[in-house]
């Protein structure tokens, strides 16, 4: 089936020079695999890959001059699971510099002056933008919650360790966790099921707890009204969390910075070569104890034990996907301190798109759910799209 693909290079050329979300496109090679791709339920469906993510006879350059020109000897496992069912890679999108800050050059496809988010912010545009209706990232911090919020797409964040990073260029192993970037809710659920055999649960109620996460940030008005507006669609509770978010980022951001130093420590012998920000966060994390590490650990572990239990009762906790939607400038990719306490604790994560500020750019919807209970966190998304409609 090589018409999904035509039609997917057809609309990049069209949409790439304003939106510039692809660092190589695989026209041949998509084209070559088309014809004889697995007969599967992902059939002939083009798809763009994160630059951290490996593709057999591609280059991966995690957004750094450091691993310019690297060719992956082989498919990372993410992407071998969606060739076995039968999708098509289309090429490699852009990446912040090895899934930290500093930006690429991509644009939101809804206002051009305005971030798409990041790290996964190609993977992001490329779906918003209608090149293709699937695209890999990854998360450590906000990684792929927050560009799907700020481009108006469907966001998955895979529980820590459920998916295999085999292939991915990560910066914690106990944070980073592979996602997938889709138009809505029943591509996503589609994709799932090809990957891992997870189907979406039919829900005839919903069980929802509201968290607007404004002790974290301050969460712009447009964001809370929407947040609001659903819980109160859904007859959604609020809630006061049992443990603290407050102290969670800043775990989070312990851990992340301690194992980000030792992931790239070859790298860091070339600070000339990196960003400030990815400078700063390798010294942070030099600098960390081994007990500053493990007491952040510990405080996971028991926020965790909580936060299991709360959702053995709930079907899934509603909340912001960002403190707003994308800001302006091409400089910064937003602020992701709205995940990271959920990052921390390694649980899966809906984005739902569909609410819209003044201006009329997308607001997310985050929810965060059991990581043994995804399906049942698939079927609640569709609910809560179905009422943001």
């Amino acid at each position: 089936m090589t018409a999904a693909v035509e039609d997917a290079l057809r609309r990049l050329e069209q949409t790439e020079p304003e939106i510039r979300a692809w660092v190589r496109v695989d026209a041949e090679g998509a084209r070559a695999a088309a014809p004889s791709a697995p007969d599967g339920p992902l059939h002939g469906m083009p798809f763009g890959v994160k630059d951290i993510i490996d593709v057999a006879g591609l280059p991966t350059e995690c957004g750094s001059p450091l691993r310019r020109g690297r060719i992956a000897a082989a498919d990372a496992w993410l992407v071998d699971r969606l060739r076995r069912a039968g999708a098509v890679p289309l090429g490699k999108t852009v990446t912040t510099e090895f899934a930290y800050f500093h930006p690429g050059p991509t644009r939101n496809p809804h206002n051009l002056a305005h971030t798409p988010g990041g790290s996964s912010s190609g993977s992001a545009a490329a779906v918003a933008a209608g090149v293709v209706p699937l695209a890999l990232g990854s998360q450590t911090a906000g990684s792929l919650t927050r560009p799907a919020s700020f481009c108006g797409v469907t966001g998955y964040v895979a529980p820590v360790g459920a998916w295999s990073t085999r292939g991915l260029t990560g910066l914690s192993p106990s944070l980073d966790a592979p996602g997938l970037l889709t138009p809505g809710v029943s591509e996503l659920a589609k994709v799932i099921a090809a990957i891992d055999g997870t189907t979406a649960e039919d829900v005839d109620s919903v069980r929802l707890l509201v968290w607007q996460g404004v002790e974290l940030t301050d969460v712009e008005p447009a964001m809370l009204d929407a947040v609001r507006h659903t819980g109160h669609a859904l007859r959604a509770d609020g809630t006061e969390l049992p443990f603290s978010a407050v102290e969670l980022t800043d775990a989070h951001a312990v851990v992340m910075a301690y194992e980000a130093a030792r992931s790239l420590a070859a790298e860091a012998r070339h600070p000339e070569s990196l960003s400030r920000h990815l400078n700063e966060l390798l010294e942070r994390g030099r600098r960390t104890t081994d007990d500053e590490y493990r007491a952040a650990l510990a405080t996971a572990h028991a926020a965790r034990t909580a936060a299991l239990d709360l959702l053995a009762h709930v079907d899934a906790i509603l909340g912001p996907a960002a403190p707003g939607p994308a800001p302006r400038g091409l400089t910064a990719t937003g602020n992701p301190v709205l995940s990271r306490p959920w990052q921390l604790l390694g649980l899966p994560v809906v984005t739902v798109p569909g609410h819209r500020d003044p201006q009329g750019l997308p607001l997310g919807l985050q929810l965060v759910g059991h990581p043994d209970r995804v399906g049942r966190l698939l079927g609640v998304a569709r609910a809560v799209e179905e009422a943001v409609r």
